[in-house]
């Protein structure tokens, strides 16, 4: 009886054993492990992506009238690469920058391109990086805005998105915001020309692009200032670990084939793809 008992005890372990394991496979399948969001975008077979349509050479609209414009840029050309290594669809919904956490969260769209930082991290899986940069200012060309050192921004009007860290960076030099919305680098930069504010900080290669596209414009970079450099990945959902697997699988081939580096230097005339070189002073504090 003792021995049965002792039976009985060792097979109940057993059992009880494979229930976890039986447990755990459930727990590690399509939900447990990420792969819920990878499932629904097989199934749909498109991936919905966020992004501006107003920021030149990034995402923007090229051609003169609606019937000819078409959507384009590095970040564009980047994301429908991915559709096609992924055998996915590509629907871009335009969203402006300071809504894109929020839309990424609730499912109005699947990915959008997105600065790395710690802050949203916690909050969101991202991709590796497909872009490197650093921050610049666009200022009046004829006195540079008063601007020498980051320090003299206390008291100068920056022109920036509410959630963006170049608007965190201006306030935390003593710069007054003021804000737009999904508004195209034209009304930012007319209003640095007109003197409704003193400065835009913002990514150098959109920064570049810009100036160069309103000549008319007394605006210039600013040449001697060059700060918090930048990575730009692409932000999905927090726990949608197998997207971003086959995301980061994409970005490796290309970036591999030399795809990341051709789209740079077609839209950027540089190499966005790789680290910048230089001095580039980073910026202690900033909580985003």
């Amino acid at each position: 009886m003792v021995i049965n008992r002792m039976t009985v005890a060792m097979l109940l372990v057993m059992i009880f054993a494979l229930s976890a394991c039986g447990n755990n496979d459930v727990e590690s399948g399509d939900e447990g492990s990420g792969n819920k969001k990878w499932n629904e975008i097989q199934d749909a077979g498109e991936l919905v992506v966020g992004t501006p349509g107003t920021l030149i050479a990034s995402s923007y609209y090229e051609g003169e009238g609606k019937e000819k414009e078409q959507l384009t840029g590095y970040e564009v050309e980047v994301m429908r690469e991915i559709g096609k290594r992924l055998d996915l669809d590509i629907n871009f919904e335009i969203i402006g920058f300071d809504s894109v956490l929020a839309a990424v969260k609730n499912g109005r769209i699947d990915i959008a391109g997105m600065g790395i930082t710690d802050k949203r991290k916690k909050k969101f899986n991202f991709s590796d990086p497909f872009k490197y940069s650093y921050t610049t200012m666009v200022v009046r060309e004829e006195d540079y805005s008063g601007i020498h050192k980051l320090e003299d921004l206390e008291g100068k009007k920056a022109g920036g998105a509410a959630s963006t860290v170049y608007s965190e960076i201006a306030r935390k030099f003593g710069a007054e915001v003021k804000t737009y919305g999904n508004a195209p680098n034209e009304a930012y930069l007319r209003d640095v020309n007109n003197g409704r504010t003193d400065v835009v900080i913002n990514d150098y290669y959109l920064s570049k692009f810009g100036v160069a596209a309103f000549p008319q414009f007394d605006i210039m970079l600013h040449p001697e200032l060059k700060f918090h450099p930048t990575r730009k990945g692409i932000v999905m959902q927090d726990g949608a670990d197998q997207l971003t697997r086959e995301i980061n699988s994409a970005l490796a081939e290309l970036r591999e084939d030399g795809t990341l580096t051709k789209l740079a230097k077609k839209f950027y005339k540089e190499d966005a793809s790789i680290k910048p070189e230089g001095d580039i002073r980073e910026i202690d504090g900033l909580d985003f």
